[in-house]
């Protein structure tokens, strides 16, 4: 699809009144939020695939196990390897699709690569993206970018990226913040529904979650998560609120999976550094997560092997009981810092079981 012309005026800086948000505060969501689409994603392989939980408010049945756009689908000239994991997922009915504007560089390769699939199997996904900008117009060229790229002439989800601080709260909230461009993108049809994400401090996003009436919010979490500046409160928010919960950080990039190789501490970059293998598998990992009430996990994969290993995991996922889901918690233990190392004061690896 290509975007029409009216709603790529639309996009253009100046267009139109601000919508001039109170610093803090927003109204509710318009009818528009939760009015069906005659073009609402759909997959029909999805059903049949694994079992789908609702992304709340949404009213999407989504795949408990959904695609990210990281790992090989970020990587400068890799389309060899990129598009062809996007197909198949599709192929397997994987029905959540998530990417960014800051993945892949400045090349935004996650969102080209994805374009490719979706210029002849849009209706087949649910399209995230997200903007790192915190202001109205820097968002608004961030998102006729993502639109460009992506090929579409909407997406399903818009998203803060990375909201870290309560600085950022405050940036977007403010006159001319980012909430101002993700108002105007829903009223105009460009992104049906609006979220955050975050994986640095619970305390930011709920924060946020309690100033706008977000419909989703993607956040990190693992069986690590308990040990340090636990997100279980922010889940439990969400849930209350009538939110999609989308997990993010579900194997913390390997570093939480047994057979995981630490690289050479002197080519590890950042203050917490990985000194262990971890304990779980992948479905341990993934099902640890899944046991929790969110609604789908992203993981990014380097193969399609991968790929197919996780759809696996989710077909056959049953929850866990409370005291597996304690025993888990307990074996991350020896790895819950280096596990976590995108937390706010992330520490160092415990030197034994608590």
């Amino acid at each position: 699809m290509t975007m029409p012309m009216d709603r790529r005026t639309l996009l253009k800086l100046g267009a139109g009144a601000a919508l001039g948000l109170a610093a803090g505060r927003a109204a509710e969501p318009g009818p528009a939020a939760s009015r069906p689409r005659a073009d609402a994603p759909w997959n029909p392989g999805t059903a049949r695939a694994m079992p789908t939980r609702n992304l709340g408010r949404t009213g999407h049945l989504v795949g408990i196990f959904s695609l990210g756009g990281q790992a090989a689908i970020e990587k400068p000239d890799n389309e060899a390897v990129a598009v062809p994991i996007i197909e198949r997922a599709l192929d397997l009915g994987v029905n959540y699709l998530d990417t960014s504007a800051r993945y892949g560089g400045e090349a935004r390769w996650s969102e080209q690569y994805l374009g490719k699939v979706m210029k002849r199997r849009r209706r087949e996904a649910f399209l995230a993206t997200k903007t790192h900008d915190r202001t109205r117009d820097g968002s608004l060229r961030l998102l006729e970018t993502s639109l460009r790229l992506l090929q579409t002439d909407h997406v399903d989800l818009w998203q803060l990226h990375a909201m870290a601080t309560p600085q950022d709260v405050e940036a977007v909230c403010a006159k001319g913040g980012a909430l101002e461009a993700f108002r105007e993108a829903r009223e105009q049809g460009l992104a049906r529904y609006l979220g955050l994400s975050g994986h640095t401090d619970p305390a930011v996003l709920m924060e946020a979650i309690r100033r706008f009436p977000f419909d989703t919010v993607l956040m990190a979490f693992n069986a690590a998560d308990p040990h340090h500046l636990t997100f279980r409160p922010l889940l439990d928010l969400a849930v209350e609120k009538g939110m999609g919960v989308i997990g993010m950080k579900i194997p913390a990039r390997g570093r939480l999976l047994a057979g995981y190789a630490p690289p050479p501490l002197e080519q590890q970059r950042g203050a917490v550094k990985i000194t262990r293998t971890g304990a779980l598998t992948m479905k341990e990992a993934m099902g640890y997560v899944l046991s929790h009430p969110v609604s789908t996990v992203i993981v990014g994969v380097d193969t399609v092997a991968q790929l197919e290993e996780n759809v696996a995991i989710a077909r056959a996922f049953t929850p866990y009981a409370p005291a597996q889901l304690a025993d888990l918690e307990r074996r991350a233990f020896p790895v819950s810092g280096q596990a976590q190392w995108y937390k706010r004061d992330a520490p160092q690896n415990p030197p034994s079981n608590p």
